[in-house]
């Protein structure tokens, strides 16, 4: 199993306002936007990777992240071809899953998230395209 940065979630009051922003300061473009799971979803390419803007459309997780955190980084996600080998590997190594099973994520790929407490304090997703 190998794993590769995939994107970084970036939690946000308001989508469009920051890929409009970031689009002007770094010269990059929108790719992919959608309202997912009571959130608005924007991709921005970034080369080997995305920045992915989540603003929370009602209460939710990440309504409830900015309320105790503000904005920033919420988590980093990895891409894998074998959810399901990434997970087992992790397990293996008594790493907490906030997701036992894969589920379904944004524009359509298939995910699961780890617990921070095992991973560094970082929220860490694999993502399967």
């Amino acid at each position: 199993m190998h794993c590769q940065f995939d994107h970084a979630g970036i939690a946000t009051e308001d989508a469009g306002e920051l890929a409009d922003r970031y689009e002007t300061l770094f010269g990059l473009e929108t790719v992919h936007e959608e309202e997912f799971d009571g959130m608005r979803i924007l991709f921005l390419d970034v080369g080997d990777g995305y920045f992915e803007l989540l603003e929370p459309l009602e209460g939710g997780t990440i309504a409830q992240y900015l309320d105790e955190h503000g904005a920033g980084i919420h988590h980093l996600a990895l891409a894998t071809d074998d959810i399901e080998g990434a997970l087992g590997r992790v397990r293996e190594h008594d790493v907490r899953l906030v997701d036992e099973e894969p589920r379904a994520g944004a524009w359509g790929h298939t995910v699961a998230f780890l617990h921070p407490g095992d991973t560094g304090g970082v929220l860490i997703e694999f993502v399967e395209h």
